[in-house]
């Protein structure tokens, strides 16, 4: 499911997220709901401030990952979260974004198609390592392939440090020393 975006493809994606909250927005003036459409504009607001913390973590194929994962055909949907503006100095993007790419092609393939399934992902860059945390709810038909992937040795200074899984949750936690030669 990785997909090589071009730009104009890029756009129209783009295009028609905007043109779905502008819709939103208009339909909640025209029936009079003001508190729905200040929630939506604070929702919009709090979006494009996440996506400049993702775009500028200095990690632009993992950013690009993650803001296009919601047009991918996968079977869960994605939320996500940058918990401060640290910079990810002397971390591996493409590592990262193959690792991530892996991680949602075997999370798909192990959850119930055309359910209400959704993934978040936390990330907490900090000053000598980054930490990632997935937390999945849903239905998971098979277990043993994700708990295989997330048992595979690791490089790159990438280690998943805590995982648990169940029949309708998944959390794992990533771990991602900084390489030293590059600060």
């Amino acid at each position: 499911m990785n997909r090589d975006w071009d730009t104009i493809e890029f756009l129209r994606h783009v295009r028609h997220d905007w043109l779905n909250k502008i819709q939103l927005i208009k339909g909640n003036m025209a029936l009079n709901k003001k508190e729905r459409v200040e929630e939506i504009i604070d929702d919009i607001i709090l979006e494009a401030q996440q996506e400049a913390k993702l775009s500028n973590l200095e990690l632009p194929a993992f950013a690009a990952k993650i803001l296009t994962s919601n047009w991918e055909s996968y079977s869960f949907r994605l939320e996500y979260e940058v918990l401060n503006e640290q910079k990810c100095h002397g971390i591996e993007d493409f590592a990262l974004t193959d690792w991530t790419s892996r991680f949602f092609s075997v999370l798909d393939k192990s959850i119930k198609k055309y359910h209400d399934n959704n993934l978040s992902v936390s990330i907490e860059p900090q000053l000598a390592e980054t930490r990632l945390f997935f937390d999945f709810s849903g239905i998971i038909e098979e277990k043993r392939l994700l708990i295989d992937f997330l048992q595979e040795e690791l490089k790159d200074g990438f280690l998943v440090e805590k995982s648990d899984i169940s029949d309708e949750e998944l959390t794992v936690e990533l771990l991602i020393k900084q390489h030293k030669d590059k600060n």
